[in-house]
Formats: structure tokens, sequence, C-alpha cells
């Protein structure tokens, strides 16, 4: 089931993909419930997508709010899978004359299909932390169900081929490490930017939003793109319902580090990017 297609990722695929705990209520000071504890300070991260989201962004973002040094993202990736040893870097990327930042992997060359069963049993044979793993596992198995009822087969027989199945475990895995690591109160997510046209994969040309991504739109905010195609992978949104994300508009916070991330492909006449910060109220 993977396969290529147009899109401004090249780490997602539209078939092949491919827990964020609240401490306390759900709300913050901005209009929510309060905690009993008057004074807690909630950490919040906020993720302004402009013109869509996919797995590599996602990283990026969330290791750019962490600031973690090169050495820390080499021991999380083998931590993960051996095989991930200096296979992803932070780059500078200029796009419309904004600076902005991009997650750059090279993922070794392996020809091996993996069902959900086989990756579950990677991530609880890795030295991936609890949370992380947790994370990781439920990730996974709202993508597997989602491709399953695509595909009509139960989703334990979900095969994820290739460079597809690598990739979501890179994707995966590390962005559920980096958010137990990072261990926000709350994370609140702009409406995402939907996009009508085609997807171009190795089933032929499907519509956009890819079927697994329609699977997983339930409950999920959403607004139209001036542009065509997929903007939106299956990873990426995997993730953020996976870690139970609130889709909403800025929330109250005093912001304390910004960047802005991009993917791989650019987009004409539209803001490109995302937007990510993370502060407190």
């Amino acid at each position: 089931m993977s396969h290529t297609h147009e899109h401004h990722h090249d780490h997602d695929h539209c078939c092949g993909h491919h827990d964020h705990h609240h401490h306390g209520e759900h709300g913050c000071c901005c209009g929510h419930h309060h905690q009993s504890h008057a004074h807690h300070i909630k950490s919040i991260l906020t993720i302004r997508s402009y013109s869509g989201l996919s797995g590599d962004m996602i990283l990026c973002g969330l290791l750019k709010m962490l600031d973690l040094p090169q050495e820390k993202i080499d021991e999380l990736l083998i931590n993960i899978y051996p095989a991930f040893k200096c296979i992803l870097k932070l780059e500078k990327k200029e796009i419309q004359h904004i600076s902005g930042w991009h997650s750059h992997i090279e993922l070794p060359h392996e020809h091996e299909h993996r069902t959900l069963k086989d990756i579950l049993e990677i991530i609880r044979t890795s030295d991936m932390s609890p949370e992380g793993a947790k994370r990781a596992e439920k990730t996974f198995t709202l993508l597997a169900q989602a491709e399953g009822s695509v595909h009509s087969i139960p989703f334990t027989e979900v095969h994820f081929h290739e460079v597809g199945a690598l990739d979501s475990i890179l994707d995966i895995c590390l962005a559920c490490e980096l958010l137990s690591l990072l261990d926000p109160d709350q994370i609140v997510v702009s409406p995402l930017p939907i996009a009508d046209g085609s997807i171009v994969c190795a089933h032929g040309v499907i519509p956009s939003p890819a079927p697994a991504v329609q699977m997983l739109l339930e409950g999920v905010a959403v607004r139209p793109i001036a542009t065509k195609g997929e903007t939106i992978t299956p990873t990426a949104i995997a993730l953020l319902k996976a870690n139970e994300v609130q889709f909403d508009q800025w929330p109250s916070m005093t912001i304390e580090k910004t960047a802005l991330v991009y993917g791989d492909k650019v987009f004409e006449g539209i803001p490109n990017g995302a937007l990510f910060a993370f502060g407190h109220c």
C-alpha cells in the first residue's frame, strides 16, 4: 500500500502509513475550566497550520520547541530503531522570502512489509520511554483502523510497505517521544486546511483528502484552502487525534518560543508552512 504522490512532504504516503494526556481539566485560563489549584500554571502548545501538516513538519516543530542538540536527537532515533542513526537534521528553509525550518530526513533502504502487529512489536522492544511508546501505539492503531476501513479489511491485516513503514515508524515514534518530553498540558491546533483535487499514488488517482484522512476527519475542525491536492497527510492527522488535541482558535497564553516550519512542497499564492508556539497561561 505504499506509493508516491504529489504532496509537500516526501515522508508521508496516502495509503502506506500510515497520547496526549491532559493534566486535570481540558481547558485553560482562556474561558474554560480551571483546575482546583488556582495558581497552577498550564503549559500550552499551539500549532497554526497555514498550508497543511505532515509527519515531518510535526517533528520539525516539536524539535524546535525543545531545542534539542543533535546528539540528543540521534540518541532518541537510535532508541526507536538502530537504523535511524544520523538520518534527521534540521535545516533552514526559505519560502517567499520568509525563513523557517525544515526536517531533512534520509531514510535507510529497506524492503520489508509490516503489519500493525510487527510495528507494535518494534515499539515494545525499543528503548522508547513508556509514555512515548503508549502514544505511538495509539497512533499506529488509529492509522491501521482508518486504512482497514478504506480497504474493507481487518485493521490487523493492514500492511505498511517498504519505505512507508520506516517513514511511519520514524515520524510517529519520534513525534510521540518529543511530545512526552515537551509534555504540554494542552495542545490547540488551528482548523485544518483541506483542499479538493486529487492525489497520485500507487493505487492510481485518488481524491483529496486521501481516504485514510477522510476516515479520521470526524470531530476535526477544518477550513477551505485555495489550492488543490493533499494538504494533510494520514500520519499528521493520526498523530493529532491520538494525542487528543483541541481544534480551535489561538488560546490565551504567554508565548515563550515559536518556530515556522515548512514541508517539501511549495504552495503558490497562499501562505506556506505551520507556526508552532509553546508557552503558558
